[in-house]
């Protein structure tokens, strides 16, 4: 079997890998394999197909992780809503309560019914300590820290 059609099955078996890890660095490998079967299908020599492949590669592999689709967004388990799929969900409080804090500012908390429950509530330091609508934006512990608007963090 041809040398080039060996570097494209080995290209093929990493795009399949790469349809089941979803991560796209395999797939920037299988862009080097590529390029190493057609460096091998124009005729150079083994030691060439592999540095073709491998420089490919790496370039490949370092544009992907510049890229937006490289970076892997670190968000704390208490504000991922696909962690918990309380935040973004909306409860109303009535009336709040200011809490005098050791350094003068204090915070502003209250009690509500959420989810057939009584939860203590916390307001989020941007938002606005008014009666009305809010919005989860994190649960820390038994207490949902909200803010006035569903994607205000």
């Amino acid at each position: 079997m041809a040398g080039w059609v060996m570097w494209m099955l080995a290209a093929g078996v990493l795009v399949m890998a790469e349809l089941v890890t979803t991560t796209l660095y395999l797939l920037m490998v299988a862009i080097g394999l590529a390029v190493g079967s057609v460096v091998a299908l124009l005729g150079f020599g083994v030691e060439w197909q592999l540095l073709a492949a491998a420089v490919v590669a790496l370039a490949a592999t370092y544009v992907l992780r510049r890229s937006k689709f490289g970076r892997r967004t670190r968000v704390k388990a208490e504000r991922d809503p696909n962690v918990n799929l309380d935040i973004g969900q909306s409860i109303t409080v009535e009336q709040w309560q200011h809490d005098a804090g050791t350094n003068g500012e204090g915070t502003y908390t209250a009690r509500v019914k959420y989810r057939g429950a009584l939860w203590d509530v916390e307001l989020a330091p941007a938002a606005n300590a008014d009666a009305g609508l809010f919005f989860i934006h994190e649960i820390r512990g038994s207490r949902l820290i909200v803010g006035n608007s569903p994607d205000q963090h």
